[in-house]
């Protein structure tokens, strides 16, 4: 069964391929080169309220982008959450500035403003808050803390297409804001990201950035900066994604909900959170088992393989990471709650392509198990 059942994946059809054939037909030459990298900025930076847009080949650069604008560098102090994904953090480490883990919220599984507060130190230029698995943090708290300190915000939504908070798209909060297009995600483009910002100084320093350091046309280099360019096939499968952003968010909702309506009525497991303030767009349902199940993180995968259904582990402490030596004593101590609900989640299958027979003999699948127990 697990061969028949996808982790992740995209949902592309007949309107994507014809886009791409006229990219790649026609998105050669002149003003054309570019037509689909240009719209697909425009329109996907409208469709979030923002001013500009930036595509690159990847959202871990997009933020390594935005952190050489923003100058941070040696001995700057960004503040992230303890745990993410590495490409929320690696930019960091590029920029020779200094990673600060902070804990996250037990329920929505973010930062939240008193632990952001408690990992401030005098270097802290940046916060990087991510919107993981496209649940949201408290914006309104967070913002203000960071008005309070004279801190740059950065939203990290690349798990959050289609995400809500208070009315405001995931992909506006803060200084600037990051997507990813990764093959896994609700909008693809095999690999990409975006950068999203308002203001046109901070523009036009990554737009400056992201090609060798030189201007539009002109071929004299006054800096050595980056290669980040995108390409016009891959924004045209970007731009016909972004046509179909109802449908493809309304895809991973639908599986999510799913998911609740199998197992809601046992106790002390907890999905990806849709307080009333929030609609999420759920691009990977995770699930995390209550402590009165004691179920580890390795134990259900264990569990999910013996059925054979594919799963994920939830997001490692960064700091108990090899790639962080010497980090997660410091992290067990200063972020338990990190710890604690790693060691206790799977990601379930929710690639684009499953259906709701295939979810209910997930759900079924993890009844048992936890009986079993």
């Amino acid at each position: 069964m697990m061969n028949d059942i996808d982790m992740s994946g995209p949902w592309v059809t007949e309107d994507e391929e014809e886009i791409l054939l006229d990219a790649f037909r026609n998105g050669w030459y002149g003003e054309k080169a570019y037509y689909y990298c240009e719209k697909f900025e425009y329109e996907f930076a409208k469709y979030h309220d923002r001013k500009h847009g930036l595509m690159t080949p990847n959202c871990t650069t997009a933020l390594h982008l935005l952190l050489a604008g923003l100058n941070i560098s040696n001995g700057d102090d960004v503040i992230v959450p303890e745990c993410t994904w590495v490409g929320s953090t690696a930019c960091i480490t590029y920029q020779h500035a200094n990673t600060i883990f902070a804990d996250i919220d037990l329920k929505h599984w973010c930062l939240t403003a008193e632990s952001i507060e408690k990992a401030i130190t005098p270097n802290t230029k940046a916060v990087i808050v991510v919107d993981l698995y496209g649940n949201m943090p408290e914006w309104k708290n967070i913002l203000e803390l960071g008005e309070k300190y004279g801190i740059t915000i950065i939203e990290d939504a690349a798990e959050a297409v289609g995400s809500v908070y208070n009315g405001i798209r995931a992909g506006k909060f803060g200084k600037a804001s990051v997507f990813s297009f990764h093959r896994t995600k609700t909008i693809t483009t095999g690999e990409g990201g975006m950068l999203l910002l308002d203001d046109d100084e901070l523009y036009e320093r990554c737009k400056f950035l992201r090609d060798h350091g030189r201007q539009p046309g002109d071929y004299f280099n006054t800096e050595i900066t980056f290669k980040y360019m995108p390409f016009n096939i891959q924004a045209a499968l970007g731009y016909s994604q972004l046509c179909r952003i109802d449908e493809l968010v309304e895809k991973k909702r639908s599986i999510l909900k799913q998911y609740k309506k199998n197992l809601e009525d046992i106790e002390d497991l907890y999905l990806n959170l849709e307080p009333k303030d929030v609609i999420n767009g759920a691009w990977c349902t995770s699930l995390v088992f209550g402590e009165s199940h004691d179920i580890t993180r390795e134990k259900a995968m264990d569990e999910m393989a013996k059925g054979g259904f594919p799963s994920r582990p939830f997001f490692y402490p960064l700091s108990s990471l090899p790639a962080y030596p010497g980090r997660e004593k410091e992290g067990r101590k200063n972020n338990p709650i990190s710890y604690d609900v790693s060691s206790r989640g799977i990601n379930l299958p929710s690639a684009m392509n499953i259906n709701n027979a295939q979810i209910d003999a997930i759900s079924e699948h993890i009844r048992r198990f936890i009986r079993k127990k």
